[in-house]
C-alpha cells in the first residue's frame, strides 16, 4: 500500500492543502447521505481492506477517474499499490475500479472538478465499465446490456478502451517491459487446468459472453498478467465462480384466501338460504310480503347522539334518566372536557345546576327553585333570583330550619341522592376547567347561588367532596366576577377560609378570592377583609409549606395594592390589634428563599513566577555523604536532581555545568568511583531529564547549552525533600547566612547556638538564664536578623534570650499534619505598597523571598445567592412576591396616612409619615443591602424599592 505520506503528499497537490483522514471520511459521509447513497467503507477485493482515503489520493495524483479509465493497464497498475495479488489481475482491477465507481467517482467530481455529478441512475446504479463521467449526461449514455455486463469480469483493467477489442486484436498489443502480461502470453509453462463439468442450476437462459465459452478448458484469450495460470473458481465469468457466489430467491411466502363455509361466514349462507326459499316459493306462488321502503322497529334512524341524549336524559326529570346521564357525563367531562362546551348544548348547564340545588332538601326544608321572573315581590324563602342572583341569601340560609338526622346515619335513598348531585356538582367542576366553559358558567347567576349554598352547608363528613367541587368552580369563575364587601359568595368564601380547618380548602379558597376581577378592568378591592383572617394570613408565611405561603403572599399582594387596605392595617396597628413586624421581616427573609449559593472570583494579584537561580547550590554535608554512597552515573543523577530542576525555558551552558560537576566531586573521587567524562555526563543530563537535551547555538561563536533545565535556589535530597535556607542576616553586611537544613529543628539548633549565641549545659538545656544575665551586664539586647524581620526593632531588642528564640520558630518552616491549614494564614511580607516596593530592608526581603519562592495569584471571592429565574432570566416564585408585597406597602403607607387621622400623633404631617417608615421598613433596610449585593435577578427590584423607602423616611 502507498505510504502515508505519499498521501498526504497527494492530497495536498489535488486540493491544495494536506487533507486529514478523519474529516476526509466525515466529508464523504455527509456527501454521500446528501446524495442518497450507500457508502461502503469497508470495501474489500480478493480478502483486502481497501482504504479509500489512500484509493482517493492514488487516482486523483494519476488525474482522475477518467484519466486512469481511459489509460490502458491503469487500473492494474493501481491494483499493484494495493498488493492484490499476482493471479487473476485483470479481475481484481475491475473490482478495485468498482469500489473507486461506487464509492468516489461522484465525489471525485463534486469536490475536485466542482461539477454537478450524473444521476445515480446512470452512475452508482450501473455498472463501472467505461468512463467519460465528466461528460456523462442522460440524453448521451447508452445504457449498458447484458453483453456488457458480462464482459466485467474478463476487462483487462476495467477501462473502456479495450472492452471492445476483439482477442486477436488483445494478442497483437505488447506490454510494457517487466509487466509480465502479453509478452510472455505465447509461452506454455504449464497446460491448462481441467475443469469438471458443472450443471446450470440458473433458471434463466445463460448470458453470452464476449469470450467465448467460459466453461471450455481452452487457454484463456483474454488479457491477463498470467497467462500460463488459470484458477475458474476466482473468475466471475466461470461455473465454479457461480456455485460459490450462488444465493437461492428469497421464499415468497403463497397468498391463502380461506375458503367460505357456513362456520366461517354464516350470514352469507343465511342470505343465500334465504333467496332459495324465497325463489321456491314464488314457484308455488307464494310471494312474501315487500316491506320495501317502510321503517320497521330497530331499523333505519339510529337516534340521538350520546351528547343529545344524555341532555335529554338529565332535562327529563326521570330519576333513572338523570342517573344515566350523569354517569355519562361525568365521564365524558372528564375525557372529552376540552371539547364539550356548554355553548354547544342549550340547556345543560342549567340542568346541572337544578340537579346540584337539590342538596338543598336532604339537609334543610327547603326546595331551592329558580326563578327567571322581573317580579321581585313576595318572593318565597325557595324562590332564586336567576336574573341578578340572590342577593339576600346569606339571610334566607340563616332563616332555614336544618334537618338532623340520629347519630348522622342516612338512609339508602338519602345517599344515593347525594351521590347524584356529587356526580352533578363534579361535572360542573370538570367543565369549568375550560376557559370557554368557565367564561359561559360565569353569566349564569343561579351557579353563584349554588356556591354560596354549598359553602354554607352545615359541616359533615358526607359533604366534604362537593364543598370541594364548589371550591374548584369558584377558582376558575372569581376572574369573571367583581363581588363586593356585601356579596354573598364574597362573605361564604371568607368565613371559610377563618376556619381554616382544610389545608387543601384552604389553598382554593385564598387562589378564588385572590383572582376576583382579574380578567375585569374592575380592580379586586378585598374589601371588609376580617382581621382575624388577615393576622391568621401573616401566620401561615411562617409555616415551611411553599405552596401555602406563596397562596398567602399572592392575597397580601392583592390586598396590600389598595391604599385604603393599608389604612385598615395602620388603624389596626396604631390601636395595638395588629404587628406588621412579623409579615415585613418574614418578607425579607422570603427574598433569598432557596436561594443558590455560588461564588464568584475575580483576581486581585497576578501570579509572580520562580525566578531563576544564578547560581548553582552548594550541597549541604549530609546530602553529599548521601549522594556519595552511589557510583556513576547515579552519583551525577542524584546531584543533578538535587542541583537542578526541569524548565522548558531556561538553559544552562555545558562548559558551565561540567565545571561544577567537576569542582564538586574531583577531590571525593577515587579510583573505584571516578569521574564520568565530559561526553557522558553530557548525555547523562538528558537521561537524567527527559525533557533536557543537548543544544548547539550558531553564531560568530557557537554556544553548546543544555536546554530544558535551570538551577535550583534550595537544594532537594535524593528522597524529594526540599531544604530550607537559613536567611539570617549579619548587621555589618547584610549578607544572609545560607546555610541549608532539611528539618526545622536543625535550622533552630543552628539559628541558637551560632545567631543568638547560647549554648547547652551539661544536660543538653539552653542556658538561657546565662545568657539573659551576661546581656543585662554588657548592656547588650538580643533581636531577630531573619530575613529583615523588624519584630524587635521598636524597642532596640529584647533582654530575654527565651523570647527571641520563641518568636525565631515563627520564620522555621511548618512541616506538621495541619501545615497545609495554616499555609493560607501564615503568608510572608510583601513589599509596603505605601512605599511604592522600594526601600528598607522589608521591601528587599520580600521581593527576595518572591523571586525564589514565587507567588501565586490572589483571588477576591464574592459569594452570590441568586433565587429562582424563568427562562428569560426573570425572577419568579416567592422571593419577587416577597419584594412586590414590599413595594406596595413601601408606596401605599405615605398615601394611606394622608387618608387618616389620630393614627398618631403626628400622622398628619410629614414627620408622622417618616415615623411610621423607619418604624416599618427601617429594620429590613440592611437585609435589602445584602439582597441587592447579592442576588441578581432580584436586583432592580430590590433597588427600586430601596430608593423608595430612602425617599419616604427621608420626606
Amino acid at each position: 500500500m502507498a505510504p502515508a505520506r505519499a498521501i498526504d503528499d497527494s492530497m495536498e497537490a489535488v486540493i491544495g492543502s494536506p487533507l486529514d483522514q478523519r474529516d476526509f471520511f466525515e466529508d464523504l459521509k455527509s456527501y454521500h447521505a446528501e446524495r442518497g447513497t450507500n457508502l461502503d467503507v469497508n470495501a474489500r477485493v480478493n480478502g483486502k481492506h481497501i482504504d479509500l482515503y489512500t484509493l482517493f489520493g492514488v487516482v486523483n495524483k494519476k488525474g482522475g477517474y477518467d484519466v486512469v479509465s481511459a489509460e490502458k493497464l491503469a487500473w492494474r497498475k493501481v491494483g499493484q499499490d494495493f498488493h492484490l495479488g499476482q493471479t487473476n489481475t485483470a479481475a481484481y482491477a475491475f473490482a478495485l475500479k468498482t469500489v473507486y465507481y461506487k464509492n468516489l467517482a461522484a465525489y471525485e467530481i463534486k469536490r475536485i472538478h466542482n461539477q454537478e455529478p450524473p444521476p445515480r441512475e446512470i452512475l452508482e446504479d450501473i455498472s463501472a465499465k467505461g468512463g467519460d463521467l465528466l461528460t456523462r449526461t442522460l440524453e448521451n449514455f447508452r445504457p449498458p446490456q447484458n453483453r456488457d455486463y458480462a464482459g466485467n469480469g474478463n476487462d483487462s483493467d476495467g477501462s473502456g478502451e479495450e472492452d471492445r477489442k476483439t482477442p486477436k486484436e488483445e494478442k497483437m498489443d505488447l506490454d510494457e517491459p517487466g509487466s509480465g502480461g502479453r509478452v510472455t502470453r505465447g509461452l506454455r509453462q504449464a497446460p491448462p487446468q481441467r475443469q469438471l463439468f458443472q450443471p446450470d442450476i440458473s433458471s434463466s437462459r445463460q448470458i453470452r459472453h464476449t469470450s467465448g465459452n467460459v466453461h471450455s478448458p481452452q487457454p484463456l484469450t483474454q488479457s491477463s498478467n498470467n497467462a500460463y495460470t488459470y484458477n475458474p473458481s476466482s473468475n466471475p465469468n466461470s461455473g465454479s465462480f457461480s456455485i460459490a457466489n450462488y444465493e437461492p430467491r428469497i421464499q415468497v411466502p403463497l397468498t391463502l384466501r380461506p375458503v367460505l363455509t357456513p362456520g366461517n361466514n354464516p350470514a352469507m349462507f343465511r342470505e343465500k338460504l334465504k333467496k332459495i326459499k324465497e325463489a321456491q316459493a314464488a314457484k308455488l306462488g307464494k310471494v312474501p310480503p315487500s316491506y320495501k321502503g317502510m321503517m320497521l322497529p330497530g331499523t333505519g334512524f339510529d337516534g340521538p347522539n350520546i351528547y343529545v341524549r344524555t341532555l335529554l336524559a338529565l332535562r327529563s326529570g326521570i330519576p333513572g334518566e338523570q342517573d344515566y346521564a350523569l354517569h355519562h357525563l361525568v365521564k365524558i367531562s372528564h375525557e372529552r372536557g376540552d371539547k364539550y362546551k356548554f355553548e354547544a348544548f342549550p340547556g345543560l348547564a342549567e340542568g346541572l345546576i337544578e340537579k346540584a340545588l337539590e342538596v338543598g332538601s336532604l339537609f334543610y326544608d327547603v326546595k331551592w327553585v329558580i326563578s327567571y321572573s322581573d317580579d321581585l315581590s313576595n318572593r318565597d324563602v325557595n324562590l332564586l333570583d336567576g336574573m341578578n342572583g340572590t342577593h339576600d341569601l346569606l339571610k334566607r340560609i340563616r332563616g332555614l330550619r336544618h334537618i338532623s338526622s340520629h347519630d348522622e346515619v342516612e338512609t339508602e335513598e338519602h345517599n344515593r341522592k347525594l351521590s347524584k348531585i356529587n356526580e352533578a356538582g363534579l361535572v360542573i367542576r370538570n367543565m369549568s376547567m375550560l376557559e370557554d366553559n368557565a367564561k359561559y358558567l360565569s353569566d349564569q347567576y343561579p351557579l353563584r347561588d349554588f356556591l354560596t349554598i354549598a359553602l354554607n352547608l352545615p359541616r359533615n363528613v358526607a359533604l366534604v367532596e362537593l364543598k370541594h367541587y364548589a371550591l374548584d368552580i369558584a377558582e376558575q369563575l372569581t376572574k369573571y366576577w367583581s363581588l363586593d364587601a356585601s356579596d354573598p359568595l364574597y362573605l361564604s368564601l371568607l368565613e371559610y377560609l377563618n376556619d381554616g380547618l382544610d389545608r387543601g380548602a384552604t389553598l382554593t379558597t385564598l387562589r378564588a378570592i385572590s383572582r376576583i376581577s382579574m380578567n375585569l378592568e374592575d380592580s379586586n378591592r378585598l374589601q371588609g377583609m376580617p382581621l382575624a383572617v388577615v393576622r391568621q394570613l401573616c401566620e401561615w408565611t411562617l409555616l415551611d409549606d411553599e405552596e401555602l405561603v406563596a397562596a398567602c403572599l399572592d392575597f397580601f399582594y392583592q390586598f396590600t395594592a389598595m391604599p385604603e387596605n393599608v389604612a385598615f392595617l395602620l388603624t389596626q396597628a396604631a390601636a395595638g390589634n395588629f404587628s406588621f413586624h412579623p409579615l415585613i421581616s418574614q418578607l425579607g427573609r422570603l427574598l433569598l428563599h432557596n436561594s443558590q449559593e455560588s461564588c464568584s472570583k475575580c483576581i486581585v494579584s497576578p501570579p509572580v513566577p520562580v525566578k531563576s537561580a544564578t547560581e548553582i547550590p552548594m550541597l549541604p554535608n549530609d546530602l553529599l555523604e548521601q549522594i556519595m554512597k552511589y557510583n556513576e552515573p547515579d552519583r551525577s543523577s542524584h546531584w543533578l536532581r538535587a542541583c537542578f530542576e526541569e524548565d522548558p525555558e531556561s538553559d544552562i551552558t555545558q562548559i558551565a555545568l561540567w565545571q561544577a560537576y567537576q569542582a564538586r566531586f574531583t577531590r571525593l573521587s577515587t579510583a573505584q568511583n571516578p569521574l564520568l567524562a565530559a561526553a557522558e555526563f553530557i548525555k547523562n543530563v538528558s537521561t537524567t531529564f527527559p525533557t533536557a537535551n543537548a543544544q548547539v547555538i550558531s553564531g560568530v561563536n557557537p554556544r553548546f547549552i543544555i536546554k530544558g533545565i535551570r538551577p535550583r535556589h534550595i537544594p532537594m535530597d535524593t528522597k524529594g525533600r526540599v531544604y530550607s535556607c537559613c536567611l539570617w542576616r549579619t548587621p555589618e553586611d547584610g549578607k544572609a547566612c545560607g546555610e541549608f537544613y532539611l528539618k526545622p529543628a536543625d535550622m533552630w539548633d543552628h539559628l541558637i547556638t551560632v545567631h543568638v549565641g547560647l549554648s547547652k549545659n551539661e544536660e543538653s538545656r539552653w542556658n538561657f538564664l546565662e545568657a539573659k544575665t551576661a546581656a543585662a551586664l554588657n548592656g547588650q539586647k538580643f533581636t531577630c536578623h531573619w530575613a529583615g524581620c523588624q519584630h524587635f526593632s521598636a524597642n532596640g531588642g529584647s533582654d530575654d534570650p527565651y523570647e527571641v528564640g520563641m518568636h525565631i520558630k515563627m520564620h522555621l518552616p511548618d512541616i506538621s499534619a495541619m501545615a497545609g491549614h495554616r499555609a493560607k494564614f501564615n503568608k510572608p511580607g510583601f513589599p509596603d505598597r505605601s512605599s511604592g516596593g522600594t526601600g528598607g530592608a522589608k521591601s528587599d526581603i520580600s521581593s527576595e523571598y518572591v523571586s525564589i519562592h514565587g507567588r501565586p495569584a490572589v483571588y477576591d471571592h464574592f459569594p452570590w445567592y441568586n433565587t429562582a429565574v424563568d427562562e428569560r432570566g426573570d425572577a419568579v416564585g416567592l422571593p419577587l412576591t416577597s419584594v412586590l408585597v414590599l413595594k406596595n406597602l413601601t408606596r401605599n403607607i405615605p398615601k394611606a396616612l394622608d387618608a387618616l387621622e389620630g393614627v398618631s400623633d403626628r400622622s398628619a404631617g410629614t414627620a408622622g409619615k417618616k415615623e411610621w417608615m423607619e418604624r416599618l421598613l427601617g429594620p429590613i433596610r440592611p437585609r435589602l443591602a445584602f439582597v441587592l449585593a447579592h442576588n441578581r435577578p432580584l436586583a432592580t427590584y430590590v433597588s427600586d424599592l430601596i430608593t423608595a423607602i430612602e425617599n419616604g423616611i427621608e420626606g
